[in-house]
């Protein structure tokens, strides 16, 4: 799963090390370890033919930094190992709790990464700004340009430069609900946000529960999933431009058009019949956990829950035998625009950066942002993971809902946009922001109150 940047628990940090054989060599199945230079035979073995463009790298070495650690570490460097099966080559993987600390750290101390996998663009613009990032090899910008949106590679671009691919990604904009339920009911799905309404009210009219359920309490970062309603709100009603715009500050945060987006969403959410089921009224919103706000749909007290696509975890954390998918226990549809075709998905993502320019290094970084790297790494995770690129072969991805999602960040029209929250200042994006919108529901403050406080908050 890619790691949210809002807050989310994490293991010990590990390093991970491992010698890839050549294609004639059964696959070491260790997770640590000294590499191991071995010989390629890439050509003699079918299954290594998409690899023979990277050329025959064996005793060659990429040290890859990142986020992950434990499972998810392993799953990643399991989706390494056919690149090394193939071209003899050495990954040197190493995942840590501390990355974001560390790599400013070892950057500045001549120690880089060949690669680093960075979890958001705003990292990315500080490493540019270092001069150690190198361009991405014209190997790696076809790739994007022919597997992923134009607003994906725009993310990896810092000053007309682009620099580093997309990897994995999120998808936040869903709204979780009980099929069994629904058709029940006889509701049917909505395909814009006036259908949401109207479904809204038509849930609370018939009295059977609540529409909507949400919590907003996170420890010291209390807030961050009310943000995560607004930025889709402020994409919906104010459009991709002026969400661009807002994010940085090109356009002050209690525009006029923010302000109608918060209203939007304050007809769903500061409406004390419409929330919040099993847990209270409007105010419960504020001190009601984030991990557990959608559980009273599996006990009937709820109609909706809108969480990202990674929520699906929280499902078998209170109940192990709870099915999420189409005929689940639980299930999910993407939250609504405007008209039925618009498609417009808050998310996050992963970008690879390099910090060497060796061949074995621009070879590694064109098999991260290809098919073949994609439809590994989908094989190698069970849940939790999925990626915008276009060539992904659906059908690896073992869950319903890392398929959804799929549909949601690969589809033609979609418009994109990279969690707001993420790219601001942290005075804002982590500080104002957060603080603001739990004052938004603990406090009944106004909608120009809230937004004209995070204005004022904004670094001079």
């Amino acid at each position: 799963m890619i790691r949210p940047l809002k807050p989310m628990l994490v293991g010990l940090s590990a390093f991970l090390a491992i010698g890839l054989t050549a294609c004639s060599t059964p696959p070491d199945d260790s997770t640590t370890g000294a590499p191991t230079d071995v010989t390629s035979t890439a050509s003699t073995d079918p299954a290594c033919a998409a690899y023979e463009k990277y050329g025959d790298l064996t005793g060659k070495t990429v040290t890859v930094y990142a986020t992950f650690i434990d499972t998810e570490g392993a799953q990643y460097e399991q989706s390494f190992k056919p690149f090394g099966d193939c071209t003899g080559a050495t990954i040197a993987f190493e995942g840590s709790r501390e990355f974001e600390a560390q790599l400013p750290v070892r950057v500045a101390a001549g120690a880089a990464p060949d690669i680093a996998i960075l979890p958001q663009p705003g990292l990315l613009a500080t490493m540019v700004a270092t001069g150690k990032v190198v361009a991405a090899p014209a190997t790696v910008a076809a790739n994007v340009d022919q597997y992923w949106s134009a607003s994906w590679k725009a993310y990896g671009t810092v000053d007309g430069t682009f620099y580093a691919a997309p990897l994995g990604a999120s998808a936040k904009s869903f709204v979780w609900y009980s099929p069994s339920m629904f058709a029940d009911a006889g509701y049917k799905i909505p395909t814009t946000w006036d259908e949401l309404l109207t479904l809204t009210k038509t849930i609370a009219d018939d009295g059977v529960a609540k529409p909507w359920c949400a919590g907003i309490e996170s420890g010291e970062a209390t807030g961050w999933p009310a943000t995560d309603w607004v930025e889709d709100m402020v994409l919906r009603f104010a459009g991709g431009e002026n969400y661009d715009k807002w994010v940085s500050h090109e356009i002050p945060f209690n525009d006029p058009s923010i302000v109608k987006a918060l209203t939007e969403m304050s007809k769903i959410l500061r409406d004390d019949a419409y929330v919040n089921a099993g847990i209270g009224n409007v105010q419960s919103i504020a001190s009601e956990a984030w991990t557990d706000a959608g559980f009273p749909i599996v006990e009937g007290q709820c109609y909706l829950h809108r969480a990202a696509s990674f929520y699906q975890t929280n499902w078998t954390t209170l109940d192990p035998s709870l099915t999420v998918g189409p005929d689940g226990d639980v299930w999910a549809f993407p939250l609504p625009g405007l008209t039925a075709d618009s498609q417009p998905v808050i998310g996050g993502g992963d970008f690879v950066a390099a910090f060497a320019d060796r061949p074995e290094v621009a070879a590694f970084q064109a098999y991260l942002s290809s098919a073949e790297w994609a439809n590994a790494k989908a094989t190698a995770t069970p849940q939790g993971w999925v990626t915008a690129n276009n060539g992904l072969d659906k059908s690896l991805l073992k869950s319903p809902m890392d398929q959804l999602a799929y549909d949601a960040l690969s589809a033609p029209g979609v418009e994109f946009r990279f969690d707001g929250s993420d790219l601001m200042p942290s005075e804002v994006g982590a500080g104002s922001f957060w603080k603001e919108m739990t004052a938004y529901f603990a406090q009944g403050k106004s909608e120009k109150d809230v937004l004209d406080t995070i204005e004022a908050s904004w670094p001079k």
